[in-house]
């Protein structure tokens, strides 16, 4: 009888119990106990200890280097110290803020992160809108002008790139896939020769699930995983799509999109002509998601994505930009 083969992993879920003790270790907290919260493609835990609580990050073992998280991270530590509240990285014992864990699939980046106090708000009040688009504004005011050794936010990683990858798992001959395809001809000519407007480092992902939001409307901003270099309007743009996605009440989501605009406006600049991008930087980001989600198909979106998701997912920008009167384009 031919010895059992071992066989390699693309993807492992570590341990809760292991990773307390390695906790333990790294950080010298004393009652460390770990919970896993969220299987993404990076592993994120619940880390609770004597010492207080906290987020441990697994970051996967293919989508991302060292160097990128090292970026992550000098942005995350910058903005702390411009008094933008966000989840910053902790020293191990070492007095690195990067760690590593030998997993089955190789070896992968840990990093321990401050805990966002507060809970996820889904349906967002017009105060905590404004409030949230006062942050938004004083992450802009920080980042703008600065780059970081990650992606470039341009219209063909946000269009082309997303496309590309789409056609891995979908036919170019699907209704919806000629709908993605030309959109990113209409992003191609709403962005091209555009050199005004503003830049700098975006989150990329500011909505109601990156973001802890306290009893007394204190908020900490999470997971810049996908932060990079762009507009800054994009970060507008998504953050108003998914308002309008998770608020029906069309005349409720015009007051707290308003709210937000005026929170941001308190904070920094921003003209009549780069918000009127809106509709089209949320669709730049929507898209490129789709690309994303492809791109991570065996790490985290084989059980949900398919074509029924594609008709839905497109769906919901298709009625954004009716909504805004932003034209829906034509099947070449």
């Amino acid at each position: 009888m031919s010895s059992m083969a071992l066989l390699p992993v693309i993807d492992s879920t570590l341990s809760p119990e292991a990773l307390s003790v390695w906790v333990a270790e790294h950080y010298g907290f004393h009652d460390v106990s770990c919970r896993l919260i969220k299987t993404n493609a990076n592993h994120t835990y619940k880390v609770t200890s004597a010492e207080g609580k906290y987020v441990l990050r697994i970051y996967n073992y293919k989508l991302c280097t060292a160097a990128e998280v090292c970026e992550e991270l000098k942005i995350l530590n910058i903005l702390r110290s411009n008094n933008v509240s966000v989840s910053y990285p902790l020293a191990a014992l070492s007095g690195a803020n990067i760690a590593y864990v030998l997993a089955p699939e190789g070896s992968r980046i840990a990093v321990l992160f401050s805990f966002a106090e507060g809970r996820k708000m889904r349906f967002l009040t017009e105060d905590i809108s404004k409030n949230i688009g006062e942050m938004v504004g004083q992450f802009h005011q920080v980042g703008r002008g600065k780059t970081i050794n990650r992606l470039h936010y341009s219209v063909e990683k946000l269009a082309e790139w997303s496309y590309t990858e789409a056609l891995k798992l979908f036919s170019a001959e699907l209704e919806e896939m000629k709908l993605v395809k030309e959109y990113g001809k209409k992003l191609h000519h709403i962005f091209k020769d555009i050199s005004h407007l503003r830049t700098g480092v975006v989150h990329l992902d500011i909505w109601y699930d990156n973001m802890s939001i306290t009893d007394n409307g204190r908020i900490t901003f999470f997971d810049f995983d996908n932060c990079g270099n762009g507009w800054l309007v994009l970060d507008i743009g998504y953050f108003c799509l998914q308002l309008f996605n998770t608020e029906p009440d069309r005349a409720l989501y015009e007051r707290k999109k308003a709210a937000f605009i005026e929170g941001y406006r308190s904070v920094t600049a921003v003209s009549d002509e780069e918000l009127e991008l809106i509709p089209y930087a949320g669709l730049a980001v929507w898209v490129y998601y789709l690309g994303l989600q492809a791109e991570r198909f065996d790490y985290f979106t084989n059980f949900f994505l398919s074509e029924n998701y594609l008709k839905v997912y497109l769906g919901r920008v298709r009625r954004w930009l009716e909504y805004n009167d932003a034209g829906i384009p034509e099947s070449s």
